[in-house]
């Protein structure tokens, strides 16, 4: 049982059906929030009369997985580590208690917002964007960004975690909260146990879960799970935006490797989007 088990039964449930109906928000704007344990259980709490919890067969929380896939060069982690005015990722996401899966592309366009597309995906593929390749290159050419050409994309970094995930009627909006993370690059392994990756997920005003949190100070954070969790694992490569939350979050966690993620500045070398 972990601290949010208690206020995640005081809320009224809702179906995946419509969560989906009243909140698809494929273009969004997100905010994430990095959040330790026990203030997640206190925020539940004050959103229980404002907010549905998202509930499939009795069960309110649930298992995911991510492989994110990038090109030799990284070059879907170098745009967002030079902040390019227009990014992308591709991963497949596996939902682990229903065997479901799905490859998808996410594109962070002009003020904060974005767009993703999706595809079936068969969970025994996860692993390779080979099935889906032609997806892959329509989605960014559609969105006119960094073509890939014949770049290869390969599996770069492992994600997983356990999701909870809330509907604002009042403002179709979602909040998830992200627990047990856990990133996976080769044979390195990086936890999170005592944090929360609390996300927002709006139309583009502030949710009530996004008030509640500044008024207890806390404010967004820049995190990626897959490029912040990359530059924990791989001190060389640039990691500016991430910076602060390394050194703020990161700083005292060390990996299965046995080296902790390095706080210190390092260079930066500019690289090519493609």
């Amino acid at each position: 049982m972990t601290p949010i088990t208690a206020p995640l039964a005081d809320l009224a449930p809702v179906g995946l059906t419509e969560l989906v109906d009243q909140a698809a928000l494929q273009t969004r704007v997100d905010r994430k929030y990095l959040v330790p344990l026990e203030e997640v259980s206190q925020l539940l709490a004050q959103l229980s009369a404002c907010a549905r919890v998202l509930e499939i067969d009795a069960a309110r929380v649930f298992r995911y997985e991510s492989v994110y896939f990038d090109t030799p060069r990284l070059a879907s982690y170098h745009c967002a580590a030079y902040r390019r005015r227009r990014r992308f990722k591709v991963r497949t996401r596996s939902y682990l208690d229903s065997a479901q899966c799905w490859l998808e592309v996410k594109i962070s366009g002009a003020r904060g917002s974005i767009t993703k597309h999706r595809l079936p995906y068969r969970p025994q593929d996860r692993a390779t964007v080979h099935p889906g390749r032609a997806f892959v290159q329509e989605a960014l050419e559609r969105e006119d960004i960094c073509p890939l050409a014949d770049s290869p994309l390969d599996p770069v970094l492992v994600t997983t975690y356990q999701r909870v995930t809330l509907l604002l009627p009042a403002t179709a909006s979602r909040v998830t909260v992200d627990t047990e993370l856990t990133w996976q690059d080769g044979d390195r392994t990086l936890r999170l146990p005592d944090l929360a990756v609390v996300e927002t997920k709006t139309t583009r005003a502030a949710s009530a879960a996004d008030r509640l949190l500044w008024q207890r100070g806390t404010r967004p954070v820049r995190i990626s799970k897959y490029a912040t969790g990359l530059a924990a694992l791989r001190p060389e490569l640039p990691d500016s935006p991430w910076r602060r939350t390394l050194r703020r979050h990161f700083r005292d966690v060390t990996s299965s490797a046995g080296t902790a993620p390095s706080t210190t500045p390092r260079s930066v070398q500019e690289a090519s989007c493609v």
